[in-house]
């Protein structure tokens, strides 16, 4: 019989209306841990289903808020934390517990705050189409990517101070990565998270809406990345070395201009987006 042992980790699991998916990810996330090792919240955020009864198991700590908001749901679970250092992780993400080690180990190289694992893209049930953007934007993004965009973030205690409170913003990881110069955050090469995207054009449009009016709530509130925008000269880059394809770059290049479209659209009429379930990329109950 093993005694209950200090966490090493504390993990914070904002979650609305994810019952489809909660209760598997939970599974392999506390799969092959010591009674106690990690210390796991589970915030039940304004659901409307059994995302917190799915989510009741041993290790597991769940906090249910009428209140809706990811960063309210974010703010709450880490107002509970047991310890540092701190995970911060998407309710439909799949994260291993040999990741969560590798990634807590990485956080004692010096001078290291913030780490976060390499994605995974999981492309099943994907459209053709957009299995061709997904391919452009992953490459495009991939030599800038560190804390956004993975779905799973973790912070030291000192990393902690630069991020939290986190303000109402729409992109928590973009606001985390912002917060963080490139040599003080680090992608772990031993950890994974799996990552469902987008499987159609049409469930991408209404998360790239977000994902854009987000960005631009970051910039006024002065934390851009510091790597900056990506360019379109970095797509002639990729089809000169033979990483895509120019049908790859077509499918790519149509959807940006119906994203941007879409994006001003919205922005036009003062519409506001709020966070929500995803349900472009889930699976049905199980």
């Amino acid at each position: 019989m093993n005694d209950v042992t200090r966490p090493i980790v504390s993990v914070v699991v904002p979650a609305h209306n994810e019952e489809a998916v909660l209760a598997g990810n939970l599974d392999r996330l506390l799969a092959d841990t010591e009674p106690g090792e990690f210390d796991v919240i589970v915030v039940a955020n304004a659901c409307s289903d059994r995302t917190a009864e799915v989510a009741v198991r041993p290790g597991v700590r769940v906090v249910e808020t009428p209140v809706p908001g990811k960063a309210n749901a974010l703010r709450l679970g880490d107002e509970l934390c047991a310890t540092f250092p701190r995970i911060y992780l998407d309710a439909d993400v799949e994260l291993d517990s040999g990741s969560v080690r590798a990634l807590v180990s990485a956080l004692d190289r010096p001078g290291v705050l913030a780490c976060a694992p390499v994605p995974v893209w999981d492309m099943t049930g994907v459209s053709w189409v957009a299995r061709r953007m997904h391919k452009v934007h992953n490459e495009l993004v991939a030599p800038f990517r560190a804390l956004a965009g993975v779905g799973v973030y973790v912070l030291t205690e000192e990393g902690h101070a630069k991020v939290f409170p986190i303000p109402d913003v729409l992109s928590d990881d973009g606001w985390a990565h912002g917060s963080f110069a490139v040599h003080e955050r680090v992608v772990v090469p031993q950890a994974r998270s799996l990552v469902r995207p987008a499987r159609t054009v049409s469930a991408h449009l209404k998360r790239r809406v977000r994902v854009r009016l987000g960005n631009r709530q970051l910039a006024a509130l002065g934390r851009s990345a510091p790597e900056g925008r990506l360019r379109l000269g970095s797509l002639g880059a990729l089809l000169t070395g033979g990483k895509v394809s120019p049908l790859d770059a077509g499918c790519y290049l149509a959807v940006l201009v119906m994203d941007r479209a879409m994006t001003r659209a919205r922005t036009s009429r003062g519409g506001q987006v709020q966070w929500g379930t995803d349900t472009g990329s889930r699976s049905e109950p199980g």
